[in-house]
């Protein structure tokens, strides 16, 4: 029987679809084919959108649910196309969904976690069976359902002779402790590219600061650092996740409100050197004997916040996870397949060491072809 998946990402960055064909069947699992596709302008604005309350949510999120998961069948049919491979050889597609709520242990004791996909839609555009709908079961079992990566990060990247940090820089920035026990812990340490992105977007009109070329004009303004390092989200002990449902635009407002005279550039070095020093709070705390911490997910594309995670940290080696044998853009996408993959297999997807679960538990729903 086929031992290949396909894992499809889009995450709280809102910059578009990763999808990856991974191929199980050997020792290790190797990514044959990558494509990517950018959100449609207009698919883009209604997630985000979603992101906060608003009118008729529920009839929006359902036909964003819909463009969403038409936009992954896209992604599907050109993995498809790369790899010369009709529909019937893949095992499984593992769709993640794009969160737009995340509020695990709130409200009821429970919370929720809510990512939009319509997994049947994509299975009957696609012809190939579809898992979906991951981080629910963990959410329920007590946890925070999320970071789910930090498994999958083990069996790719973990190493017996010393702890291996990876560091995923999406929307939001979550990293990965490696022991060289076999221990594993993860957890979000805080913003990744959401609020740069954002007043990006907001002041240059361009989606994101390619390479933090603009971040790298301005200069860091101590005071508002200081008051934006001050969020008691950085200072909870693990297991945490959280999400745009923390750090958005109305938070980063109250944190400018008394620096409405700044230069939008020192602001943005100042996001910046925020995203990096968040980063740097959790990997220094967590480094033991480590002499790496890996990037993945876009953030690894930011060359001025690669310097200044650097920076922040002196006695770790800061690379992408190129330089461990998978493309920093690939990594999250990639994850999914595994997470696909455990659950066709009936194995169980997350770890209660990061995410605080009962115990553990196969995730995911099933939606056969």
């Amino acid at each position: 029987m086929s031992d290949l998946y396909i894992g499809l990402m889009s995450g709280t960055a809102l910059d578009g679809i990763d999808g990856v064909l991974a191929d199980f069947s050997g020792p290790r699992m190797v990514v044959t084919h990558h494509a990517s596709a950018p959100f449609a302008p207009e698919l883009r604005a209604e997630l985000m959108a979603l992101n906060t309350p608003g009118d008729n949510e529920l009839h929006r999120a359902a036909l964003a649910g819909n463009a969403l998961s038409r936009a992954y069948a896209g992604v599907v049919h050109t993995l498809l196309q790369q790899s010369a491979l009709p529909a019937g050889a893949i095992r499984a597609i593992g769709a993640h969904g794009q969160t737009v709520r995340h509020r695990p242990q709130e409200f009821d004791g429970t919370g929720y976690t809510l990512q939009l996909c319509n997994p049947a839609l994509l299975a009957e555009r696609a012809g190939i069976a579809v898992v979906a709908d991951f981080r629910s079961r963990d959410v329920a079992a007590g946890g925070q359902g999320a970071p789910l990566v930090p498994a999958f990060h083990q069996g790719v990247f973990g190493r017996p002779s010393e702890t291996v940090l990876v560091l995923n820089i999406g929307g939001i920035s979550n990293l990965s402790v490696l022991g060289a026990d076999g221990a594993v812990i993860g957890f979000d340490c805080g913003p990744g590219n959401a609020l740069m992105d954002h007043w990006c977007q907001q002041h240059t009109g361009q989606p994101f600061d390619a390479g933090g070329a603009w971040a790298a004009r301005g200069s860091v303004l101590p005071e508002l650092l200081a008051s934006l390092l001050q969020e008691p989200f950085l200072h909870k002990t693990p297991p945490k996740s959280t999400g745009r449902d923390l750090f958005n635009p109305p938070w980063l407002s109250r944190q400018l409100g008394p620096f409405e005279s700044a230069a939008p550039a020192d602001v943005q070095a100042t996001l910046t050197e925020f995203t990096a020093s968040a980063c740097a709070i959790s990997a220094n705390s967590h480094k033991n004997n480590s002499k790496i911490l890996a990037i993945c997910g876009g953030g690894a594309l930011n060359n001025y916040l690669m310097q200044r995670l650097q920076a922040a940290c002196p006695t770790l080696q800061v690379v992408a996870t190129d330089a461990l044998g998978l493309p920093a853009l690939q990594v999250e996408a990639a994850a999914f397949a595994w997470l696909a993959r455990q659950t066709v297999c009936n194995a169980p997807g997350n770890l209660p060491s990061v995410t605080g679960a009962a115990g553990l538990r196969v995730l995911g729903a099933i939606h056969p072809a």
